[in-house]
């Protein structure tokens, strides 16, 4: 019998992802980065093919999404392309990979997206440019380091009390729920005996609290006691860390599907799975 596939294709401004599904199900998974999003994506979509030994022939249709998706105005190699909106694409995304509707997704990429979701409707609720693009922005003029991989291992190295404020540093006591290891302001100590090991842990923890305070905020205005974490920076485990210190404080409890990453092409391919 003959197979039918869809590919769906996430245009991000650093890393381009591509799905294959079949019959609901996600049956391959690839990730590339080019300069440009006609590369990314037919790059992408070569390296699907060629690595899973798939036939043109078997391909329904391509949905595309993403920062670099209206860049893309043409049919892919003859195929009929579609184009998915980025939030209902994260939103479909994210309840499929949670497994259920009625969630609050933190979708953490370049920058950050708060989205609610449910069987019914996909709402933007808003979100932040703080995300991983802040993390390795600031890498590169405070560190002189280009590499997340780079960041991420002097951050695991070094010691928050050397750059932030913290609750113990101007009390003497807790302060309700907030201990005297919580942060009373990111990068409000800055000692000159600061290494770059301590910087970059300080620019993850800022970046984490930012993006855990505004998902608790969603959570609670929704009632509902857990965020579902997407995107490239929901595999970030210095992050989750910092996430799991706000969770300890204010009850929201932060949720990492599997394949987490691969949640806006996900959501993109499955939105084509009706289309005749």
């Amino acid at each position: 019998m003959k197979k039918i596939m869809i590919i769906g294709i996430d245009i991000g401004s650093t890393t381009t992802k591509a799905v294959s599904i079949e019959d609901g199900r996600v049956i391959h998974k690839v990730k590339t980065k080019a300069l440009d999003a006609v590369t990314s994506a037919t790059g992408a979509f070569g390296k699907m093919i060629v690595e899973n030994n798939i036939q043109i022939g078997e391909i329904r249709r391509i949905m595309i999404t993403g920062a670099g998706a209206t860049k893309l105005k043409d049919d892919l190699f003859g195929i009929p392309t579609g184009k998915a909106e980025e939030i209902n694409a994260i939103g479909i995304g994210g309840m499929f990979l949670a497994g259920r509707d009625n969630i609050i997704i933190a979708n953490v990429g370049t920058g950050t997206a708060i989205i609610d979701a449910s069987s019914d409707r996909i709402l933007h609720m808003g979100g932040s440019g703080v995300g991983g693009g802040t993390i390795l922005g600031l890498a590169k003029k405070l560190l002189a380091v280009s590499e997340f991989k780079s960041v991420m291992e002097l951050a695991e190295r070094g010691k928050l009390n050397q750059v932030d404020l913290l609750m113990g540093d101007i009390m003497e006591t807790d302060l309700s729920f907030l201990g005297r290891e919580s942060t009373a302001s990111n990068f409000g100590k800055m000692l000159d005996s600061a290494r770059n090991e301590d910087i970059a842990l300080g620019l993850i923890n800022m970046v984490y609290q930012v993006i855990g305070m505004l998902s608790v905020f969603a959570a609670k205005s929704k009632n509902t006691g857990s965020v579902v974490v997407t995107g490239n920076g929901s595999s970030n485990l210095l992050g989750r860390r910092v996430l799991e210190e706000i969770t300890a404080m204010y009850k929201v409890t932060f949720e990492y599907p599997e394949d987490a990453e691969y949640t806006t092409a996900i959501g993109a391919g499955l939105s084509a799975c009706t289309v005749k």
